[in-house]
Order: C-alpha cells, then structure tokens, then sequence
C-alpha cells in the first residue's frame, strides 16, 4: 500500500514526522517514526530516515507500508548454516523480504545480513554481499549470498546454469497424479493480475520436477510435494502447481486456500529444504539443509 501527499507553503519548517502524523491522525507517531526508520517513506523519490527532516513547499511524500513489523530484523546464529570469508548460507524464516522494497530497508534479510557481517571483525575490509538468488517473502528455508567479490561470479553462475541443486518441500491442496513427474512451460507475467502464468508463445523456459512424499486425508486432501527447481523463473513453483490444480496451501493470490477446517495460514506453504552446490573459491562439494518448520508440519496442527 502507498499513501502519496504534496506539501505546501503551509507546511513550510514542519518536521516530517508532525506533517504526517496531522496527516493520519488514526496513527500513533510512534508507529510513524518506526515506519520511516525501517525506510518506508521517500522523498521526491528518494527514501528518507530522518523523522525530523525539516519539510519545504511542493515536496511529494509517499508513504509506503506492507504487513510486516514495523521492527528492524536480525539474524539469529542458529539461522546460519554456513559462514566463511567468501559463502554465507541462511536458514531464512517466512515473513521476510530477502532485499529492499519501497515499504523497508531495515527488516529486510539484505539489511540484517549487513548488520551481522559488521559484527565480524575478522573480515578487516570493506563487505560486499552478492545476491545470486533469492526467497519469495512468505517462503521460508535455504539461502546462499557471496560475501566477497571473487565469490560473486562463481556462486551467481552456479544458481543460474543449474549446476546447483535446489530443492524445496511444499504442502499442496489434493494429490498430483502420476506421483511423481515434471511440469514445463514457458511463463510470462500478467501485469492485469500481478501472476505469472504459463503461455503458448513466448516467455521464458520454466522446468519443474516433482515428487510426492505423502498425502494426508484430514482435515482435507493435501500433500508434501518434493520440488526440484531446474530454472529459476519468478514464482515458477507457484505458477506450476496452481496451474496443475495442486496450488501450494495458503498462497491466495494463485489460487491455494488460506484456511482448512478450524485451521488458518498466514503464508503460502513452500520451503527451500536442500541447496547442494561447490564452494566459489575452493570447489569443494556443499549441502545445506533447513528442517520443514513447524507451521508447514501437519502432525504439529
């Protein structure tokens, strides 16, 4: 959601955070700080983490805001699976933004991932983080940045060329059928719907493989689905099952249900359980794992 607001003379010499609290008197100023400290407001489109900047005639003010916490995120050590000078692998929780986005900088994984790094001094130099692929916000599980620039090339390479292995799990409505298989199109975005979806001509080769690992009757028909991503597309899982009638359980937006019985979801169910890669600099063979987190557990209901 974006709120948009002009400034004018009246306006003149007023701090930033009075202008809009006068301007949403539903909302608290310290709600409206900790949105423009998260980096949720922008300025003449650029964004802005001063409450206090001191306001001028004819600005114009957007206001951004999305559904997660107004609070900055940050990386537990038991959420890192692997960290070197040159790899560091995340088990990422669901709810959070792998980078920035016009709502936040502060709470997204890029942010907090800065902040963790800064806490090493072993590095002695300046950090660069490289991002070679990235996790829908709602799905959860494995990820892998580069954290030194000769690490860049040969981990973005990987990810993209399929040398890499990554595996997911998802909790799917019904059973596909034949058990187990491979999905293949080629996917382009609807820009009227916001999806993406499968297309005779043109588009971008998206190649999914499948297997089902069990299928539970109650409290209705849903599987665990083992999904091996061959390309990369953006929401290519998400598009593959929902146009194979097997959306993934909770993401509404391509079809999956948010509730099952007296049971609710606040996220689509899809986790990044396997990474199997080489090392960027020594070539050495890597496999990383994030265990399926209780919400996406059906015998934890």
């Amino acid at each position: 959601m974006v709120i948009r607001y002009t400034t004018t003379s009246i306006h003149e010499g007023r701090r930033l955070d009075h202008y809009l609290a006068e301007q949403s008197p539903d909302l608290s100023r310290t709600l409206i700080r900790k949105n423009i400290d998260i980096g949720g407001v922008h300025i003449d489109g650029r964004r802005v983490l001063k409450a206090g900047l001191v306001l001028s005639a004819g600005r114009r003010i957007e206001v951004h805001r999305d559904r997660g916490a107004l609070e900055p995120y940050r990386i537990a050590e038991s959420q890192v699976l692997f960290q070197d000078d040159y790899l560091i692998v995340l088990d990422k929780p669901a709810g959070i933004e792998t980078q920035p986005t016009p709502a936040r900088y502060k709470g997204t994984l890029y942010e907090a991932l800065q902040v963790w790094l800064k806490r090493d001094r072993r590095f002695g130099r300046r950090l660069e983080i490289g991002m070679a692929q990235r996790l829908d916000r709602e799905t959860s599980g494995v990820i892998a940045f580069s954290i030194h620039p000769q690490a860049h090339k040969s981990l973005t390479a990987q990810i993209q060329s399929r040398a890499a292995q990554k595996i997911y799990l998802a909790l799917v409505e019904g059973r596909p059928e034949p058990t187990a298989g491979s999905y293949t199109s080629r996917l382009i975005r609807d820009r009227f719907s916001n999806r993406v979806k499968s297309t005779a001509g043109g588009g971008k080769e998206a190649v999914t493989r499948y297997r089902v690992v069990k299928t539970l009757q109650a409290p209705a028909q849903i599987s665990m689905v083992e999904l091996e991503l061959i390309t990369g597309r953006t929401h290519q899982l998400r598009a593959h099952l929902s146009e194979a009638g097997h959306p993934l359980l909770g993401d509404i937006r391509y079809g999956g249900a948010d509730r099952l019985g007296e049971h609710s979801f606040s996220r689509h169910f899809l986790h990044s359980h396997r990474l199997e890669l080489r090392h960027p600099l020594s070539g050495k063979a890597l496999s990383f794992c994030a265990e399926l987190p209780p919400e996406m557990d059906p015998d934890q209901w």
